[in-house]
């Protein structure tokens, strides 16, 4: 295992350690909105603080782009490497007791992702993966599932709540693909949605206006499990536009045909 996947299960490790012992207080816990929908509690910042701790003990010339603090100062100007880290995906979640929620850290090397880990904290599941080096699941080889038809799939999607002017292009989407799948599922944490595609729990993935963080750990580890990622043109841009599709590669060209008619006009890839 590379030296720096080890640090990241380290710093995810930590991380869980602050979430598991505040989920058992949560009458307690202090809540604050960012925007409607969009909350941040004292939770989220110990881990993310306990996050950016190993990390830079162990990288200090690294670039951080941490959820709640931004880009974070005291790193090396123009670093080729950058840390992405949510370090609670699915804080709503949390805050109602409902235990789907992650930490979730990846590498990029000249925005590349290479190494990256999803830590789901009540189940003990830690995802990882390096790019060349395969997905794994607490040691475990992974890989997407076999499905091959739409008509077959079981599909992970989330309601968009930071952005919402393209609601009604997404409820359209999810009346076609409600009618063209197996099922549709929205348990409210994209880094575990992903990394249910690349264990072959979900047979692919789609939502509308991610941050970089909600996508990057979960992205490398569908990529390395066989499975392929794009925008919404099934391009690489995901991390930029915030737009994504994932899946066994033949049922991520079956929801690109699908949701390509409900992009225009307005929602770009």
């Amino acid at each position: 295992m590379h030296p720096a996947l080890n640090i990241i299960i380290r710093a995810a490790r930590r991380a869980s350690q602050i979430i598991n012992r505040a989920s058992l207080d949560l009458e307690h816990l202090q809540v604050t909105s960012k925007r409607q929908s969009d909350f941040v509690t004292e939770v989220d910042k110990a881990a993310e603080a306990a996050i950016i701790e190993v990390l830079h003990e162990a990288y200090p010339e690294y670039g951080i782009l941490a959820e709640e603090s931004g880009h974070t100062a005291g790193q090396a100007a123009g670093s080729e490497y950058q840390w992405i880290i949510d370090p609670l995906d699915g804080t709503t979640n949390f805050i109602h007791g409902l235990p789907q929620y992650a930490v979730s850290i990846a590498l990029a090397h000249r925005g590349q992702l290479v190494h990256a880990a999803v830590y789901d904290t009540t189940r003990n599941e830690m995802f990882t993966a390096s790019k060349g080096g395969g997905a794994f699941l607490n040691e475990r080889r992974i890989r997407v599932s076999k499905c091959l038809k739409l008509e077959d799939a079981l599909i992970g999607t989330g309601f968009p709540y930071r952005v919402q002017e393209h609601i009604d292009a997404y409820l359209a989407i999810f009346k076609d693909l409600t009618r063209k799948t197996a099922g549709i599922r929205r348990p409210g944490a994209a880094s575990l949605d992903l990394a249910y595609v690349a264990c072959g729990r979900y047979d692919g993935f789609w939502e509308f206006g991610l941050s970089p963080w909600d996508i990057a750990g979960g992205a490398l580890l569908v990529a390395e499990a066989g499975g392929l990622i794009g925008d919404l043109a099934g391009n690489e841009t995901y991390l930029q536009t915030g737009n994504v599709i994932a899946g066994t590669p033949r049922v991520f060209a079956q929801l690109l045909q699908v949701i390509d008619p409900h992009r225009k006009p307005g929602l770009n890839a």
